[in-house]
């Protein structure tokens, strides 16, 4: 009962994450969280970073989603999404790697490896975090 509560919570405050998303501990949505969009079949791990106007998506929306090859978004524990940050699947499963920083509106079109930092349009590997995330 609470988690459907916690939804509708969610949804007033401007941020869509559906019931079936499976969320690790540690969840920070920062500034409010306003126009965050998640995909029902996200994995969100421990310790993750989620800023404002963040999404977690479907790239190939053109596709019916009976005809969609995407499967899943997995974004492992200490990652950080900055503001405007859209990670976009279109086929099988999108990995943001452990540790993995992705810049402001960035556009993350592919699986990270753990600790990278990535930003741009599509985003590219830009380098490592100095501390890497140690879970």
């Amino acid at each position: 009962m609470f988690g459907r509560f916690a939804y509708l919570l969610l949804k007033l405050l401007g941020i869509e994450i559906p019931l079936s998303v499976k969320i690790g501990e540690g969840l920070l949505i920062h500034h409010g969280g306003v126009g965050i969009v998640v995909h029902p079949k996200t994995t969100i791990g421990k310790n993750v970073s989620i800023y404002p106007g963040v999404t977690l998506g479907r790239a190939d929306v053109f596709r019916s989603a009976a005809k969609s090859r995407f499967k899943e978004i997995v974004v492992e524990d200490g990652v950080i999404l900055g503001s405007g940050a859209k990670v976009l699947c279109s086929e099988g499963a999108l990995v943001v790697a452990a540790g993995s920083v992705i810049g402001a509106n960035a556009v993350l079109l592919s699986s990270t490896a753990a600790n990278e930092i990535w930003a741009g349009i599509p985003a590219k590997k830009v380098g490592l975090r100095d501390e890497p995330f140690d879970a």
